[in-house]
């Protein structure tokens, strides 16, 4: 019995030992977890610039107004005839900034406000060949003349909505659209040589239009100037670099509308003393864009 006690408490004491031994060794510490990576975010206002080239190929047809003019053109008095449409480009570079605010919708979607503003240099010439009703002798052949007419546009901008989606963190495809407006400025002339003025094509008509002043230059002229307005659609992508600034580059389509300009002989008629005109009629200015800028994103990542 005592040996078995003895035992007992052996195996009790041997125990105890080892659990302090135990108790006394050293904990292995948990690995290092390296912190979340941070997730870029589109969400806040930005301002940048932008570089670009724009293009467009209007269209001017010419309608006379009243007796005189249509008898020195489509009237075919003496040979004359109507002056054809023409068609001309215009090119420009251009150069701006644009302001704007994101809404990072969720993990793949963004929405968006953006407005810019871009000066432009869009000017192009157009020449419209016919033959005018001659000053004299009776029954000679029209002589030649042409309208010369050129269209500017000096800048434009617009104001739109954006639409993107995201196919990764940093990079965004986008649509966009909205309104549009625009410095629009046309002149129009109508150039004859000496002497090849309306004559007495019309029995009890005597018409001067100041085309036979010594080299006819703008015996008809027209001008006009407006801020054109319209709409704007188009296409884009944009890349964040670091955490606030991106790279992006888009394409763009912009309609400001068509335009009249009311051409008008310099010396009226003589008898009866009343103005003669035509009207110049520009197709709608539509011209396209494409132009890359930087951005700058206030705020965090």
């Amino acid at each position: 019995m005592n040996k078995l006690l003895l035992g007992s408490m052996a195996i009790i004491a041997l125990a105890v030992a080892s659990s302090a031994n135990a108790a006394d060794m050293p904990v292995k510490a948990p690995p290092i977890q390296p912190p979340p990576a941070t997730t870029f975010s589109w969400t806040g206002f930005y301002v940048g610039g932008n570089v670009g080239y724009g293009w467009e190929d209007p269209t001017v047809t010419f309608t006379p107004n009243d007796s005189a003019a249509l008898a020195a053109t489509c009237g075919g008095f003496d040979g004359s005839t109507c002056a054809p449409p023409n068609s001309f480009s215009a090119t420009s570079g251009l150069g701006g900034i644009q302001v704007g605010y994101n809404w990072q919708v969720n993990r793949d979607w963004l929405l968006g406000v953006e407005t810019d503003f871009d000066g432009s240099h869009f000017s192009g010439t157009g020449t419209s060949n016919f033959l005018m009703l001659p000053l004299a002798p009776p029954g000679a052949p029209g002589g030649p003349a042409n309208f010369v007419d050129s269209q500017n546009v000096n800048w434009f901008g617009t104001v739109r909505a954006r639409v993107g989606f995201l196919p990764s963190d940093r990079l965004l495809v986008y649509g966009t659209g909205g309104f549009a407006y625009g410095r629009v400025s046309e002149n129009v002339a109508v150039n004859a040589p000496f002497g090849t003025n309306v004559g007495s094509g019309v029995p009890g008509a005597f018409y001067a239009f100041g085309c036979d002043s010594p080299g006819g230059a703008n015996c008809f002229l027209g001008y006009s100037s407006r801020i054109a307005t319209g709409w704007a659609a188009g296409a884009g992508f944009e890349y964040a670099l670091w955490q606030n600034l991106s790279l992006k580059a888009e394409y763009m389509y912009i309609n400001l509308g068509g335009d009249h300009v009311n051409v008008v002989a310099t010396t009226p008629v003589i008898s009866p003393n009343i103005p003669a005109s035509f009207t110049a009629a520009f197709s709608r200015l539509d011209f396209n864009i494409v132009r890359v800028g930087l951005n700058w994103k206030f705020g965090g990542p």
